[in-house]
């Protein structure tokens, strides 16, 4: 044991790189430890500040290291210069070499690393650090775009619980939003006025106002669904979040914390080959994160460890479809049903799933349910009324199902329907106007089985949806037989997708319902199908966005689309007949 603890010892005098690193991961070994003998909140309590103030100091001394560098650096060159005895040089550049000089030497010690904005903290004692409003000159707080403590509550703990995804990545800004929603992040601001998928988007907005995260893009692009981390705030969000990404008994632990107190454990699957079930943890699991695993297995009863579990994103987080994930059996699924605290599940894009199991319906606490893309998923359980707490039910890309399970009307909580089936009355009863009750329905996907019989007035009781902002129509089969039908779209749309619209026309297709005046700007995206001219009906629509793509019978020309589209700011073309690709946008 002595000679335990003078390695130790030696080990962070002699390497100040490593000593917060390697006291935080003994600290989180002690506390386990300390738990075992039997849990004292106070105790807890001041061992938790001690793992924060030593968490805002892990990179000082990479950071005093580079600081010392560049003064060392600006010195050297000012010794030339009088070296040389070069007199109309080092007076030209006197004011600079001064002036970088002072600078360098005022960020000798990073006292932003210090900065604590917890007032909760301050009459509790014990503070190892004081506040930099009492040690930083006031020039360098207004040299920061980005201020971290002017940020609200809410969007503190949205922009710490993406640091879940690894550095320089492009995340999805659907993947985001349903991430949050999972994490009940919006449980106290909810409001009768705006749904957790409208509080998503304004926190995007927020963000990306205040610097925190940056469209990801050419820049051209109005609405880009995608983001990045800014590169400036992602060290100061692993410094505030994260213990330590050391691995733990075989695993990748990274401890968060959202809030002022809140503690999240979180689980992420980095290797290759990934298994649950065989470790103990010590620690109650909150979140289960793939960030890069392609090949999962899951021991027998592998859920006893992970009874609190709230985020189980097993599924793919990444763009590309070529992050292939598989699972060696589907028998996992069956201890879902263990998990009621469950608020997000995704199994997004993984193989060899070829049937949800029934038992998934006592998962009454499920907020999102995320299946795109399972490409072997041929069935569903018989009736899913029972998930009221369900706002988000992704089943697109889903190509095998036939149809949708009963109950799916009743499930009034839903803000995201993606990926419902119409097809023959004997294998999906469900028509478009079952729907019509689900108020809150802001996003919806409608997909055209292969042999689908589309009924009159089908879609036009879409006209009802008076909430439904995005709808996407696509159709998996080529017949012209079902291009023959009216479409009256929703009074508050803004977003407008087809896909593999079999008509060659969309002429008398899709027109506006009697709210005319309601009517605002429009973005409308084309991709794949027969489409040969671009004739519309949308002059009764403001289209400012249009995107058309993968058509390979039409010919179009940037000056014909904007006398078509009066209102258009920008376009995007990709792979059609006469262009293989074109960005344009009009000054407003």
């Amino acid at each position: 044991m002595y000679y335990l603890f003078v390695c130790s010892k030696m080990s962070i005098r002699t390497n100040k790189m490593k000593a917060v690193p390697l006291l935080l991961k003994q600290l989180m070994i002690a506390r386990s430890k300390f738990h075992e003998r039997g849990r004292d909140e106070s105790f807890d309590g001041k061992l938790e500040k001690l793992r924060l103030d030593l968490n805002k100091i892990k990179d000082v001394f990479v950071r005093v290291k580079k600081n010392e560098e560049e003064l060392l650096d600006t010195l050297a060159e000012v010794h030339a210069h009088l070296c040389k005895l070069e007199r109309k040089k080092l007076d030209e550049d006197m004011d600079d070499i001064c002036k970088r000089i002072k600078d360098s030497a005022h960020k000798l010690v990073p006292v932003d690393a210090f900065d604590d904005s917890s007032k909760e903290d301050d009459h509790k004692g014990g503070q190892i650090f004081h506040s930099s409003q009492q040690l930083q000159q006031p020039y360098q707080r207004s040299r920061s775009q980005f201020n971290y403590y002017s940020l609200s509550p809410l969007l503190q703990y949205c922009l710490n619980s993406l640091v879940v995804f690894p550095q320089n990545s492009v995340i999805r800004k659907r993947n985001a939003i349903n991430l949050w929603i999972g994490l009940d992040s919006f449980k106290d601001t909810e409001t009768e006025n705006k749904t957790a998928e409208e509080l998503g988007e304004q926190v995007i907005d927020d963000l990306l106002k205040c610097n925190a995260i940056v469209r990801n893009g050419n820049g051209k692009n109005p609405l880009s669904n995608k983001f990045r981390i800014s590169t400036s705030v992602r060290p100061l969000l692993e410094q505030r979040v994260a213990i330590h990404n050391a691995n733990y008994r075989g695993h990748c632990f990274k401890v968060s914390v959202y809030g002022a107190t809140e503690l999240r454990y979180e689980l992420q699957l980095e290797q290759k080959k990934e298994t649950l079930g065989d470790r103990y943890f010590g620690y109650s699991i909150h979140t289960v994160f793939n960030v890069g695993a392609s090949y999962l297995n899951f021991r027998p009863q592998w859920v006893n460890e992970l009874k609190n579990l709230v985020v189980l994103q097993l599924g793919r987080w990444q763009d590309s479809p070529l992050h292939h994930i598989e699972v060696e059996s589907e028998e996992f699924l069956k201890e879902l049903k263990n998990l009621r605290q469950l608020k997000y599940l995704s199994l997004r894009g993984i193989s060899n799933i070829f049937e949800l199991p029934s038992s998934i319906v006592e998962l009454e606490k499920l907020l999102v349910l995320d299946l795109k893309a399972c490409h072997n998923l041929e069935t569903l359980p018989n009736d899913i009324s029972s998930m009221k707490s369900l706002t988000h039910l992704i089943l697109s890309k889903c190509y095998l199902l036939e149809g949708m399970p009963k109950g799916i009307e009743k499930l009034t909580n839903l803000e995201v329907l993606k990926g419902f089936v119409i097809s023959t009355p004997g294998k999906s009863p469900y028509r478009i106007s079952d729907l019509v009750n689900l108020k809150k329905l802001k996003r919806l996907s409608i997909h055209i089985g292969r042999e689908a019989i589309i009924r009159d007035m089908d879609f036009q009781s879409l006209e009802g949806f008076f909430e439904l902002k995005c709808l996407k129509i696509s159709w998996s089969v080529s017949d012209s037989r079902y291009d023959i039908f009216q479409t009256i779209l929703p009074p508050r749309l803004r977003k407008f997708h087809l896909e593999c619209f079999p008509g060659k026309s969309f002429l008398r297709q899709f027109l506006p319902g009697e709210r005319k005046g309601s009517l605002s700007s429009l973005e409308v995206n084309i991709s794949g199908g027969k489409v040969e001219i671009m004739e519309v009906d949308f002059k009764w629509w403001k289209v400012d966005i249009l995107r058309l793509k993968y058509l390979k019978r039409l010919n179009v020309d940037i000056d014909d689309l904007k006398s078509f589209f009066p209102e258009l700011k920008y376009v995007e073309i990709k792979q059609i007949s006469n262009h293989s690709y074109i960005e344009h946008e009009w000054d407003s």
